[in-house]
């Protein structure tokens, strides 16, 4: 049976092969230093914005998978081009022919594989994290006045460094303030009767304002900044609640983290992409380079022509003689035929 996807390589396209090879090799190198690099930045940036995640949403797996891929990518990488480079030496590549078996079916099914998980996990994930931002930030927003719960104690400076930072407020807008407290029961009068007004009036006892944390408020407004008595039309002068913009961040954070967020996701998901097509590519010009030299003894520049090939004989071919192998030890053996009786001979006539 034919190998497999067979090429005639003579001289000329061996070489050409090796050559072409180191430079993929550094590409891929390159390729997956670079999600090294994504991963790592998306792994920092959710240290911090972790907090507003829920246990629940499973995207902080994304980057952890990248990291191990990108290193993958990289040793299948850094491989490839001493492999490639070392083929054009026969005294060097005879080093080189005991690792490539290796090298390629590490770099196959453990580099390949992780590569493949971690797009899955950069198409799949990102989508829940509209959920899980909604819980995060929900749960945030709830538990901002709570500086001396075990638990939450940070909470409200989470929150702060997150709208200062982010240029965002609220979890879809200032308005998501008015409904939660988050003003601490400890700074707040009991004996002060419009405290006790607002306690009252609330089925919940909680002490709710039309006025959002200082955070929130835009450091380049012309104006001093605003917090409280937002929904009152006549407490500030010149000042139309209608339109917050002019004194307090616009947008809600649940919007402004998503996009971040996505958008990171995106771009470690484009990378991925052409890495994991770089290290095909590697992988496909080391199998055909490593049969190639195998049929010369090593010598990319020995006497005749070769050929390359994925797989040393048809894969039907392959699949039968399997499954005859696995078979045989089960199979009953057929029953032995009698031994045949001999013709009894006739009588000779008599002389």
């Amino acid at each position: 049976m034919a190998p497999v996807l067979a090429l005639p390589l003579p001289l000329r396209a061996r070489v050409r092969l090796a050559q072409g090879l180191w430079l993929l090799s550094w590409l891929l190198a390159l390729a997956g230093g670079l999600v090294l690099l994504g991963a790592a930045h998306l792994l920092a940036q959710l240290r911090t914005l972790g907090a507003f995640l829920p246990p629940s949403c499973h995207f902080p797996a994304l980057p952890r998978v990248a990291l191990l891929a990108g290193a993958a990518a990289l040793g299948t990488g850094l491989g490839g081009a001493g492999a490639s480079q070392a083929s054009l030496d026969a005294a060097r590549f005879s080093a080189w022919r005991a690792a490539l078996g290796p090298l390629l079916l590490v770099g196959a099914l453990g580099g390949g594989g992780l590569l493949v998980v971690a797009l899955g996990l950069a198409l799949a994930l990102p989508s829940g994290l509209d959920t899980g931002l909604q819980e995060g930030l929900g749960s945030a927003l709830a538990h901002y006045k709570d500086t001396e719960v075990p638990g939450h104690c940070h909470a409200k400076r989470l929150m702060d460094e997150l709208q200062l930072r982010h240029r965002c407020c609220g979890r879809h807008g200032y308005k998501d303030w008015f409904g939660v407290q988050w003003v601490s029961s400890r700074y707040l009068d009991p004996s002060d009767q419009d405290v006790a007004d607002r306690i009252q009036s609330n089925v919940e006892g909680l002490y709710l304002t039309d006025g959002v944390p200082f955070s929130c408020c835009n450091p380049h407004s012309p104006r001093p900044c605003l917090q409280s008595r937002l929904s009152d039309p006549y407490a500030h002068p010149l000042f139309d609640p209608r339109q917050p913009n002019l004194n307090l961040w616009p947008q809600g954070c649940h919007e402004v983290l998503l996009d971040h967020l996505q958008g990171l996701a995106g771009t470690l998901g484009s990378v991925l992409v052409v890495t994991f097509l770089l290290q095909a590519l590697v992988l496909l010009g080391l199998r055909y380079l490593q049969t190639a030299l195998e049929g010369l003894g090593g010598v990319i520049d020995g006497e005749g022509d070769t050929q390359g090939y994925l797989l040393p004989r048809g894969l039907k071919d392959m699949l039968k003689t399997a499954w005859l192998h696995g078979g045989g030890a089960t199979r009953p053996a057929p029953p032995e035929a009698p031994p045949e009786e001999a013709p009894a001979q006739e009588g000779l006539p008599e002389a």
